[in-house]
């Protein structure tokens, strides 16, 4: 389902290490899907249609300037997670950065809106989450595949 997004991804690498061509706006590519999430409820359309979608507002490490990510969240129980995969790029995303430097910031997950507080989850468990949530999503498995860097699980835990 996100196989668009991280073809997107890949090719928005490839030209900037490459020197080739102008990287997307990814800004307004997560404005039109955070839009889109809100008029309808927390649904989305396109390669994010039938996921489990959650805005996650962070505050920039350095600039203090607030923003939300949408991100693909795996709902364990009470418990949430995102993966900052950055669809195999090299280096984490930027809202993860933000998130260990300003964990608890606030969350919107269906028309619901919370605080919550971000922690990496490590080792074993950490594994175990990152493999479950590839069973549903086989593309995650790949990012990892694409990577030397582990990629990070974040928990979301309410507040």
């Amino acid at each position: 389902m996100f196989a668009h997004i991280a073809a997107l991804f890949t090719l928005a690498a490839e030209c900037a290490y490459q020197g080739k061509g102008v990287m997307p706006d990814f800004d307004e590519m997560n404005a039109k899907v955070i839009d889109e999430f809100r008029a309808n409820g927390g649904e989305v359309g396109g390669g994010f249609a039938g996921e489990i979608l959650i805005l996650v507002h962070h505050f920039g490490a350095r600039s203090g300037i607030e923003r939300v990510a949408p991100l693909a969240c795996y709902v364990e129980g009470e418990r949430l997670f995102v993966f900052a995969s950055k669809a195999g790029l090299p280096e984490n995303p930027g809202w993860y950065h933000n998130l260990m430097a300003r964990p608890e910031v606030t969350a919107e997950l269906g028309e619901e809106r919370f605080s919550v507080r971000a922690t990496e989850v490590k080792g074993p468990e950490r594994d175990e989450i990152y493999a479950k949530n590839a069973e549903q999503r086989p593309q995650f498995a790949e990012y990892q595949a694409n990577v030397t860097r582990l990629i990070p699980v974040v928990e979301l835990e309410r507040l």
